[in-house]
């Protein structure tokens, strides 16, 4: 018994570069692939980090949760929903499966949804590039409770001490009256050595707190560069023809890139013959989160 993906959905348009709309796209088309109706989303979590015009407030996830069309009418007999902002860098996405998980136990939601993504604030562009290194995408991970032996297992979080790696922040002394379309990234040239230390080590606690083999797992892993899942797979002595990625054409997407790999490769069906999926996020601090995902034996994904 746990808890599984029922459905994905993403949005990388090109018509908008607002992760709000994106991510509401997203939430949609997950929404729509599985037959679900917005009134049976009990929970929506924003696992997303940089947004539209470096919004504060009101919470991101509310205006998501309108343009997903969630919980959009009162009336007091109406399926009540809500929803929140979950930040943690890039383990962002596995935070918020800890937390569905719990949700989902207590059968007070039916399902819960996920989203994530990023963008640049100044919602001009969706490549990465040096001075912000993050691509624009939505993506959602809709999860509801199984009682079959599939699901997540437990997420096994790590953070390693030190400098954070990376840090992104706006200076708004620097910045003035255009700090709402600018953030400065700053990264150390030894962070992606570290981040994997710390990736590999989470990575390991949730391999050896389940059943998992190298040899039918699938590795899906964050990709703060082009090579990182690579690196990641090789260090756990997992084959490469087992690493799934997501589209990179545009860099990396973030707290998006998780869901985005799941998506694509269950549209390709490239999860066929592996038992299980390992997910590794890993981001700023530095931090990182694993957990080993049982494969139900139907992949659903939204198109």
């Amino acid at each position: 018994m746990g808890v599984r993906i029922k459905s994905t959905g993403i949005a990388r348009d090109t018509d908008t570069f607002s992760i709000v709309e994106l991510s509401g796209r997203a939430a949609r088309r997950a929404m729509e692939s599985a037959g679900v109706e917005p009134g049976q989303v009990g929970v929506m979590i924003n696992a997303g980090i940089f947004r539209d015009s470096n919004t504060v407030e009101p919470a991101v996830s509310a205006l998501i949760q309108k343009a997903a069309g969630i919980g959009l009418d009162y009336v007091k007999e109406d399926p009540r929903s809500f929803s929140f902002d979950l930040m943690n860098a890039g383990t962002s996405v596995l935070n918020a499966v800890q937390v569905a998980q719990a949700v989902l136990a207590t059968g007070s939601a039916e399902h819960v949804l996920i989203v994530s993504g990023d963008t640049h604030p100044s919602m001009t562009r969706a490549a990465a590039d040096d001075e912000f290194p993050y691509a624009t995408a939505g993506a959602a991970l809709l999860l509801e409770q199984s009682d079959q032996p599939e699901g997540f297992g437990r997420v096994h979080t790590r953070a390693a001490a030190g400098a954070p790696g990376l840090e992104s922040y706006v200076d708004t002394e620097t910045m003035g009256d255009r700090g709402r379309g600018l953030m400065t990234v700053e990264r150390e040239p030894d962070y992606l050595d570290r981040l994997l230390m710390v990736a590999a080590d989470a990575a390991r606690a949730a391999l050896a707190g389940g059943d998992a083999e190298e040899t039918t797992t699938a590795l899906i892993a964050a990709t703060p560069s082009d090579d990182f899942p690579a690196r990641l797979a090789e260090e756990l002595g997992i084959a490469p023809d087992a690493v799934l990625l997501p589209d990179l054409s545009q860099g990396d997407p973030h707290t998006a890139s998780l869901s985005l790999a799941y998506h694509a490769a269950a549209q390709a069906e490239s999860l066929t013959g592996y038992r299980d999926v390992l997910f590794v996020a890993a981001g700023a601090g530095p931090s990182a989160a694993a957990v080993v995902y049982r494969l139900p034996a139907v992949v659903g994904a939204a198109a």
